[in-house]
Parts: C-alpha cells; sequence; structure tokens
C-alpha cells in the first residue's frame, strides 16, 4: 500500500517556555477522520534540505484522538537542528505542512487492571499528555496511573496546570516532578530515576513503565528497572528521541 501524505496548515503557534511550542496543524481537504492512537507519531517533510533524510522529522503528536482533525505538537528548539530553526523561525499561522502517519505502537495497554508509569524528560510528555487526555475523556479506569516529569528549572515545567486538573478529576492519576538543577522544596531536586526508585521498589507484575526522552534517560532507566529492581524486560516499553 503506497505510503499516504497529509497536507496540514498551523492554525496556532503557542510558546509554553521559552524554548519550547506548541503547533497546532488543521489537516485539509480531508472528509475522513484523521484516525490515530493516543501516543503515535507523524513524520514531516520540511523544506530544509534537498535531501529526505535531512527534510523528515518525527513528532509524537500531543493531543488525544478527538474526530477535529487538528494535531498538536510539543516541539523543544534545538541549537543546531534544521527542522526547528525552519519551525521556529519561518514556519507561522497558515504555513502549510505535508506529513505521513500515524505510525509507531507506543500506545496505551488495553489491560485496564494494569498500573501504568510514565516516565519522561521534556518534550517527551508529549505522548503522554495524548494518552492522558484519551484517558480522561474515556473515562478508562486503570488500577494506577503516574506520571514522572523530569526537567531542568522550574520554568521549563511543561502541562502542568493540564496534570493538576487531571489529578483533581481522575483519582487514580498522580504525578511528580524532578529539577535537575533547581532547588524550589516545592518539587523533587534531582532526577526521574531517583522517584521511580523510590516509588516503585516493590516488584508488581501488573505495572507498566512507559519511556520517553532521550536516549541516555531510558538506557539508564531500563537497567535500573530491569538490572537492579527486578521488573521484566516486557513490562518495560520505551519511546527513543535520539
Amino acid at each position: 500500500m503506497p505510503t499516504r501524505w497529509y497536507q496540514g496548515k498551523v492554525t496556532a503557534i503557542k510558546d509554553l517556555t521559552a524554548e519550547t511550542k506548541q503547533f497546532s496543524v488543521e489537516i485539509q481537504n480531508e472528509e475522513d477522520v484523521f484516525d490515530f492512537l493516543p501516543g503515535q507519531f507523524v513524520t514531516f517533510d520540511l523544506p530544509v534540505s534537498d535531501k529526505r533524510l535531512n527534510r523528515w522529522r518525527s513528532y509524537s503528536i500531543a493531543n488525544h484522538p478527538d474526530q477535529s482533525n487538528t494535531l498538536e505538537f510539543c516541539i523543544v528548539r534545538s541549537a543546531d537542528g534544521l527542522a526547528t530553526k525552519y519551525l521556529f523561525e519561518e514556519a507561522t499561522v497558515g504555513t502549510m505542512m505535508k506529513f505521513k502517519g500515524p505510525d509507531g505502537g507506543f500506545v496505551l495497554p488495553k489491560d485496564l487492571y494494569k498500573e501504568i508509569v510514565f516516565i519522561c524528560t521534556g518534550t517527551g510528555i508529549a505522548p503522554f499528555r495524548s494518552m492522558l487526555n484519551h484517558i480522561k475523556a474515556r473515562n478508562l479506569d486503570f488500577q494506577r496511573v503516574n506520571l514522572i516529569f523530569g526537567t531542568r528549572y522550574d520554568y521549563t515545567i511543561l502541562y502542568e496546570e493540564e496534570l493538576k486538573e487531571m489529578k483533581a478529576v481522575f483519582p487514580q492519576f498522580d504525578y511528580s516532578i524532578a529539577l535537575s538543577r533547581q532547588n524550589t522544596g516545592q518539587y523533587h531536586h534531582g532526577y526521574v530515576h531517583d522517584i521511580y526508585q523510590a516509588q516503585f521498589k516493590e516488584v508488581d507484575a501488573n505495572r507498566h513503565f512507559y519511556l520517553c526522552g532521550w536516549s541516555s534517560m531510558i538506557d539508564e532507566a531500563v537497567s535500573n528497572l530491569i538490572v537492579r529492581m527486578g521488573y521484566a524486560p516486557n513490562q518495560i516499553h520505551y519511546e527513543l528521541y535520539g
């Protein structure tokens, strides 16, 4: 089956932090609903190079499937990145973007009896935002849902108000925030690894960990969870950023 490409138009750009933006892209000229699973991603073909591999960039969808045909993406600026230079300096409301997808198997389990632990750093929160809003919209009664988010400073925390709202209406949900370079007294001072090793040291066969972020964080987390803590490999799921 040939690859299907879509045309999308940027309808909104929102500053989340000084270096992170949320882009809303509305799919154009499609009668059918663009269907995807929370946690999946799409691949953009951006006008930044003559070479395909330099033009293609994959980003997780940050909103849940709501039949709107509008997709949201949480993107941090990379100092040397051709793609983010284009997105942050040239793309505006009205810019057209070509993309394909959705792709990826980093999705929620079907078994509602499971406890889920999301672990992420930076914009790795994007697929988990999609999953959390889907859980809330569908009122999915998982045993427990936990999110551990790591960043450097309190002014780089993403979607905290949404996490507070989720906790207020969904009693099975809780979240923790780790700041690696700032000690505010309000959040954990350190890394995400400190939190899950303390909270989930007692192994539970129904507990599954979902990891999203840079490869260094994921490598350390996988090693900790399997080698040091004793979880089974099939309880660990991850999405790499590089």
